[in-house]
């Protein structure tokens, strides 16, 4: 195999209890020529103590502290002083199968330039992992198997922060990490969207992700669910929304009102509607929700899908099929 060098960045803070699992999993990789670039975002505990005493071991282990302070700074840090041909990163609470980068770096060296390499990823936890985590495991890895995560990238973040690769160029070229944008992960998985880096499809797991509960998206403020909608709502209007087209918001809940409020903001016109006869004819921020039938009345429109019920979603999908209507370019799940 071509021995092409790997850059792993890997911020972390207080993670003293996962990451010497972390960092053997990268030892253990098939694929020997890489770096690891841990990046100390002001740790209280002996995160960094760890790390120095593998980096004293193996000098593909650098240790580095934050040049700023958060995630996104850590990240920026770590791709200033990595030099490798192909970019990827890691959570210092996670496990890599060993055949991780083996398999990535194979399927970019086969694709070529302007594609991303996805893996499948494995929820696991002490006490056993939520229904919830397990449900959105089985829909990323499906996604992932045929390589069509942007098709419901307005669901949910559809690449696994810690399980994807590409090449130096192409990280540059998506602006890599340099929005200071909230979730990182999320931001720039729309900016690989943007860019058209195809996804690699991928049959194997990759990746051992590891959920607690005070890992950093549990518990931080900047994945809360307004930051989640305001990233969406920003790539939408940027990269699908068509303004010669009228555009809906299908929803009047807590999500479908947080929409509303952005595109109020933005002063971006639409028609609010929904199926809850007690809703229906009401005033919210100075606009009337209609029956969703009124969909028919517009010619070509955009709906946005607020609607979180797993339930009413598959009715509201069966209705775009009736009206011929096709995902990502007439209608959006933003849930």
């Amino acid at each position: 195999m071509l021995q092409v060098l790997i850059s792993i960045l890997i911020p972390f803070k207080n993670t003293e209890a996962y990451i010497s699992e972390c960092i053997t999993s990268i030892i253990n990789q098939s694929y020997t020529n890489w770096e690891a670039i841990f990046i100390d975002d002001n740790s209280e505990d002996l995160s960094n103590t760890i790390v120095e005493d593998f980096h004293f071991k193996d000098h593909r282990i650098r240790l580095l502290k934050n040049e700023g302070n958060g995630i996104i700074q850590a990240l920026q840090t770590a791709f200033s002083h990595c030099k490798g041909t192909y970019i990827t990163r890691m959570d210092s609470d996670d496990i890599m199968t060993s055949n991780r980068l083996e398999v990535m770096l194979n399927s970019l060296l086969e694709r070529g330039r302007n594609h991303l390499a996805v893996g499948q990823v494995k929820y696991f936890r002490a006490d056993g992992v939520s229904d919830g985590y397990s449900r959105y495991e089985a829909w990323i890895n499906k996604l992932t198997e045929i390589g069509s995560n942007y098709s419901e990238i307005y669901k949910e973040c559809v690449i696994p922060s810690p399980c994807w690769m590409l090449h130096r160029e192409d990280f540059i070229a998506c602006e890599g990490f340099n929005p200071n944008r909230y979730p990182e992960d999320y931001d720039l998985t729309f900016r690989f969207y943007r860019s058209g880096y195809t996804c690699i499809p991928c049959d194997k797991i990759l990746l051992y992700w590891r959920d607690y509960n005070t890992r950093t998206s549990r518990t931080h403020k900047h994945y809360a669910i307004n930051y989640f909608l305001d990233i969406k709502a920003h790539y939408f209007l940027e990269l699908d929304y068509d303004s010669n087209r009228p555009l809906t918001i299908w929803g009047a809940g807590n999500k479908g009102k947080t929409v509303a409020k952005l595109l109020i903001e933005k002063r971006i016109p639409f028609y609010w509607i929904c199926d809850n006869k007690k809703k229906i004819g009401k005033d919210i921020y100075g606009k009337e929700l209609l029956n969703f039938n009124h969909l028919a009345q517009l010619y070509q429109p955009q709906s946005i899908v607020t609607v979180a019920n797993e339930d009413s979603q598959k009715e509201i999908r069966d209705y775009f099929k009736q009206q011929n209507m096709q995902s990502m370019s007439d209608y959006f799940f933003f849930c």
